[in-house]
């Protein structure tokens, strides 16, 4: 799913170039639909589901079984212990095939993520984008990433070592927060590039740009 089109590429772009002319630094930035499928989330809750009706029927067995018989005839009889096993796997295979089925829908999905989850997915999946996209692959091992996730509404930013070492994380806190404000509004290449320019004067700070500097990684926004 693409949120922006070639014009607002154009603006993260051209604050990439902009902030990286004043500092031997290299930022790269990467915009995702989603960090993480949370498959494992969507059993989780499929599973409770289906534990929560047997339950249910094995607490109060009697309303079900009326129904069934409603349903059925209308007729009473009585139940063997195969019947009700039968009908308690059924009822549980049930609830979580709805269950399953109903989180296919997206904003439900996330919905039902938990929050601290979401941020660890996506600290991972930042680092994982860094490792491929920036780690080490400057001269002095200064590369910086912003990672933008929409699903999860979360946003990191990820440092070279050298640049750790230096930078305080709460200092990050700030291109953070002028970001955000901005995608909050729905301007998410404008917040980008504010997150951008951001970092950019604290690289600046501590690594100005030399005469020999180099454009070693790419100023295009990556999109995923």
């Amino acid at each position: 799913m693409a949120y922006l089109n070639e014009a607002q590429h154009r603006t993260v772009s051209d604050a990439v170039g902009a902030a990286e002319a004043n500092t031997s630094g290299e930022i790269v930035t990467v915009l995702a639909d989603r960090s993480d499928g949370y498959s494992d989330v969507v059993l989780a809750w499929s599973a409770a589901a289906a534990f929560t009706a047997m339950s249910l029927f094995a607490a109060l067995p009697r309303p079900f079984l009326d129904l069934y018989d409603a349903l059925w005839g209308g007729w009473d009889h009585d139940w063997t212990t195969g019947e009700l096993a039968s009908m308690t796997i059924l009822l549980g295979l049930i609830a979580f095939v709805l269950a399953w089925a109903a989180q296919q829908y997206d904003p439900l999905r996330f919905a039902l993520v938990p929050g601290p989850v979401k941020t660890a997915r996506c600290h991972e999946q930042a680092i994982k984008h860094f490792k491929v996209g920036a780690e080490r692959r400057t001269h002095g091992r200064t590369g910086v990433l912003i990672y933008l996730s929409m699903r999860e509404h979360r946003a990191e930013i990820v440092a070279d070592r050298p640049i750790a070492e230096k930078v305080a994380p709460e200092v990050w806190g700030e291109a953070m927060g002028d970001m955000l404000a901005e995608i909050k509004r729905g301007l998410i290449a404008e917040g980008m590039a504010a997150g951008v320019r951001d970092v950019g004067f604290v690289l600046a700070q501590h690594f100005p740009s030399g005469e020999d500097d180099e454009n070693e990684l790419p100023d295009r926004l990556i999109e995923v």
